[in-house]
């Protein structure tokens, strides 16, 4: 099996660090060296992204299944969007192993249901599926775009947005499209309470991806949880406002 591409930094307790769809494991870079002063970090490229490309992503389990592979004895895992969902698998699976979870902008059901009305509209999502497979680039600007509305300084996190993930290789169109199969199929919210370590949310106030209530409902359903709301922010916290995000870590 091909391997995941890491890369590891700093000193102290290990810190998994899993990015979101269609992005890499670049996209930490702003907030890597003020985390690695207190953490060994781990940044992961999941499977189809970043130097991880060529590896195959056919669902969530594939995903899990490889992250355990390159995962420390005992470590925190902090994953944004997609990413949280393969955290929350790894805490289910190894509880013995995850000692906390960071969740950012994470959700355990992306899309709406007739009994879940805080994800994305099924439609929306449908029209991100097709769209890709006509105009790739501008697919994926469209969807950096949705990430920064209802935050502060709109057009500097975009510009970092599109520099970091525009700026690499980006994943195969039959990648992104996996990804957005298993956002439109995952649902992890009857499990949750299988989670019993710690878990921090961080989430902005503005989500436009995945509404706040979600994490909101999220808190309720763990045993231990702290949720980070940061206002007039979108579904990137760590790029809109690097600072704040960094010292939500002082409470692990």
């Amino acid at each position: 099996m091909t391997q995941l591409h890491v890369e590891i930094s700093g000193n102290g307790p290990d810190l998994v660090l899993l990015h979101g769809w269609a992005m890499h494991s670049g996209v930490w870079d702003n907030v890597a060296a003020p985390l690695s002063q207190h953490f060994r970090l781990h940044r992961i490229d999941l499977p189809g992204h970043g130097s991880s490309r060529a590896c195959a992503l056919t669902s969530l389990e594939q995903m899990v299944e490889q992250v355990i592979q390159h995962l420390p004895a005992d470590c925190i895992v902090c994953g944004w969007s997609l990413g949280g969902q393969v955290a929350m698998r790894l805490a289910m699976q190894l509880p013995e192993r995850i000692q906390q979870l960071v969740l950012v902008a994470s959700t355990p059901c992306f899309v709406k249901r007739t009994d879940w009305a805080w994800g994305m509209e099924v439609a929306t999502l449908n029209l991100f599926m097709k769209n890709l497979a006509h105009d790739y680039v501008q697919t994926l600007n469209r969807f950096l775009t949705l990430q920064v509305r209802g935050g502060e300084d709109q057009t500097r996190v975009l510009a970092q947005l599109r520099k970091s993930v525009l700026n690499d290789v980006p994943p195969e169109a039959t990648t992104l499209q996996a990804g957005l199969k298993i956002l439109q199929t995952s649902d992890l919210r009857a499990e949750l309470k299988q989670i019993k370590q710690p878990v921090l949310l961080i989430h902005g106030q503005n989500d436009a991806i995945v509404p706040v209530e979600a994490a909101k409902w999220m808190q309720q359903q763990f045993s231990q949880a702290q949720l980070k709301l940061f206002s007039h922010c979108g579904h990137a916290p760590f790029f809109s406002f690097p600072e704040q995000f960094v010292s939500c870590f002082d409470v692990i």
